[in-house]
């Protein structure tokens, strides 16, 4: 579903010149931030590679804490969760 932009926040959009614009439900007293699709796509983007980033950081600190798992014991693993025959 896709809401209707009243004159009131197309207004305080033009207001805003390209800033988020606060938008409150008078019945829940939540605040909503409006921002233009590609700003939604870029700070998406931008958490995705942030988030991408720890889990790499932490794989780092995993491996160097001897906690990770040598390749072809990993492949094994893999191999036999999935029903694959082993390398030999």
């Amino acid at each position: 579903m896709t809401a209707k932009i009243t004159n009131e926040i197309r207004e305080a959009i033009s207001a805003g010149r390209g800033q988020p614009v606060c938008v409150e439900d008078e019945q829940t007293n939540k605040v909503y931030v409006l921002v233009d699709q590609e700003t939604h796509q870029r700070a998406m983007q931008a958490l995705k590679q942030q988030e991408d980033m720890a889990a790499i950081q932490e794989g780092i600190e995993q491996m160097e804490a001897g906690l990770g798992q040598p390749v072809d014991e990993a492949d094994a693993d893999i191999r036999k969760d999935l029903g694959f025959p082993s390398r030999q």
